[in-house]
């Protein structure tokens, strides 16, 4: 895909990011391209929704984030708005979205400028609400204290109809996911939580999840909701520490929105979007999240690995009781092509096609891949 205007998405904290992103200027100028920074602020300055960003930046065609799923997730929100393509250059250490070894950066523009490149799609939620999401003054202070500037909530979409009973419809693609959370510790979030039209069940929790397969690593999985491929659709919700028996998360199809009321006698509920805080919702309010028909497209220079950086992100181990078996293959799969009954399912390459190294083994040192990064997702 021949690269016409660039939009940069750089982790300020870490020193490589700002040395790479003067490695993608100076490589844009020499192909005579736009290069713009985007989603950049100081502390107490407000930041744009995706949109505004989207259209300041001159609506580039790819983004290019430095840093780790954190940053790729400030590049994903803007990226979705337009269809363009993103980039994760990778500076974390326990990333699943990003692509590129910071040193590889350059050559990784020219693949992708002269179409060496592949795109690979993620789906993405989108939400409706009872009304427009607002951010009580001082709350957003209290909430994201050491995290520098908050996003402003989302705005409201042109095609929603007023008092048609379907709410708002917001200007949200989330890759990850959409929490709603307790704001008070002593007060639980009560909720009625509907899959397609349908009560599932009341819940009282400290938090409900609805994510995408792409987030199934990130916040859903350490709440103990499972693992999904990321080549899937499914909408998967899950409760954190409710006060019930039923405590399994459900994977519902792409199609059957997951809705969220908050009960009468609930506390306040944070709405929080891939882990920006968004909104505050009051008891009877109300957020519906489903499928967008927006896709977030990725730039990939090779086939993802996800099993295998599954294994190393996690530090799986094997069962000490396989121990006395030594080692099992990294790769299972004979040395000849597929025949034509399994020519259709995703396989490891032959051993004969070239291994490239994990990016974040390849820039960092083994205990510093190991330890987390700014999100995971």
């Amino acid at each position: 895909m021949p690269v016409s205007r660039l939009g940069l998405v750089v982790h300020q904290g870490r020193p490589l990011a700002v040395q790479a992103a003067e490695v993608v200027r100076e490589w844009c100028k020499r192909h005579d391209i736009g290069c713009t920074d985007i989603d950049v602020w100081k502390n107490h300055e407000h930041r744009r929704g995706g949109m505004a960003e989207m259209q300041h930046a001159g609506s580039p065609d790819l983004v290019v984030t430095l840093g780790g799923d954190g940053t790729f997730l400030r590049g994903a929100r803007i990226a979705a708005k337009n269809d363009a393509a993103v980039l994760g250059v990778d500076l974390g250490k326990v990333g699943f979205l990003t692509e590129v070894a910071c040193s590889d950066v350059e050559a990784a523009l020219e693949a992708v400028h002269h179409g060496g490149a592949t795109i690979e799609e993620r789906m993405t939620l989108t939400m409706r609400a009872s009304r427009p999401l607002e951010i009580p003054t001082g709350i957003d202070a209290l909430l994201r204290y050491g995290h520098g500037a908050a996003l402003p909530p989302p705005a409201v979409r042109p095609e929603s109809v007023a008092g048609d009973g379907w709410g708002v419809a917001l200007d949200v693609t989330a890759l990850n996911d959409v929490v709603l959370e307790k704001l008070a510790r002593d007060h639980q979030v009560s909720l009625g939580v509907y899959l397609a039209g349908r009560l599932l069940a009341s819940y009282s929790a400290d938090a409900v999840i609805v994510a995408t397969p792409t987030g199934s690593t990130a916040y859903s999985f350490a709440a103990g909701g499972p693992i999904l491929s990321p080549n899937m659709e499914a909408v998967v919700f899950t409760p954190v520490a409710p006060h019930m028996t039923f405590n399994r998360t459900v994977v519902a199809a792409p199609d059957e929105p997951v809705g969220l009321r908050v009960l009468p006698h609930s506390g306040q509920a944070a709405v929080s979007i891939d882990g920006q805080l968004r909104g505050v919702l009051d008891p009877g309010d109300w957020i519906g999240v489903y499928g967008s028909l927006r896709r977030l497209r990725l730039v990939r220079l090779r086939p993802t690995d996800f099993y295998g950086r599954l294994r190393d992100r996690f530090r799986l181990t094997d069962a000490p009781a396989t121990g006395i078996d030594g080692e099992a293959e990294s790769i299972f799969r004979p040395e000849t092509p597929a025949p034509p009954d399994m020519a259709h399912l995703r396989l490891p390459p032959l051993r004969t096609a070239e291994v490239i190294p994990d990016p974040v083994a390849r820039d960092l040192p083994a205990d510093e891949a190991r330890s987390a990064d700014d999100s995971v997702g």
